[in-house]
């Protein structure tokens, strides 16, 4: 039998391509797509040219603003359709915990447990593993401007904290699938495998599937 889903959330470090994955998908299987509105945080250009000064406005901004779209998604009854987003809304709490002093850390964490409480919860989450090398080329390919000020180092930090947050998540079934050597975009291979892993292959609750296509 096919799994049936109602909210699928695809998440990755910076440039591991989660957008692209969740369109490709959300396009492929006639779903309603959710994107992250990271474009309407003003703190953001300002994070990267001075992480310490800006994390914590922008720690907010980035909060509220995915707040507010999960809240969307539950009142509008959005769930009446199959719906794929490119984030997840516990996430936001990885970046918190990289980038915010213990004061602040416990500022935002009062506001973080009343929000996650009552956000959207998905029945899958699919975790895309990258290496740090393939993560830079493909931000440098897409070329924003102020992600040119992300560091390698930041990106190593990032990435580790991820796969740490990954390693123990137990919320919702969870795939993992290494992005370091696939090519979903242009590889139609590479999509129809995973499409395959994701909606014909069975998926148990709190297990890890990696999936590295040939």
């Amino acid at each position: 039998m096919a799994n049936q889903f109602n909210f699928i959330a695809i998440e990755g470090v910076i440039g591991a391509g989660k957008t692209t994955l969740a369109e490709l998908l959300a396009e492929h299987r006639n779903a309603r797509f959710i994107r992250e509105q990271f474009n309407e945080n003003p703190f953001l250009p300002k994070f990267y040219e001075d992480r310490q000064r800006y994390a914590f406005q922008t720690q907010l901004a980035f909060l509220a603003n995915r707040f507010k779209q999960q809240q969307n998604m539950i009142s509008r009854d959005l769930f009446d359709d199959f719906i794929i987003s490119d984030y997840l809304f516990e996430k936001d709490r990885i970046f918190a915990r990289l980038n915010l002093d213990d004061d602040e850390l416990a500022l935002y964490d009062t506001i973080y447990q009343i929000m996650t409480g009552i956000s959207a919860r998905p029945d899958l989450v699919i975790f895309l593993q990258s290496s740090v090398e393939r993560l830079l080329e493909n931000i440098e390919m897409r070329g924003r401007d102020y992600e040119k000020h992300i560091t390698e180092g930041y990106l190593r930090e990032l990435n580790d904290a991820y796969n740490h947050f990954f390693y123990h998540y137990n919320k919702s079934p969870l795939i993992i699938i290494n992005a370091t050597e696939i090519d979903f975009l242009k590889n139609p291979d590479h999509l129809s495998y995973i499409e395959e892993q994701i909606f014909d292959k069975p998926i148990r609750s709190n297990t890890h599937i990696h999936i590295i296509p040939d």
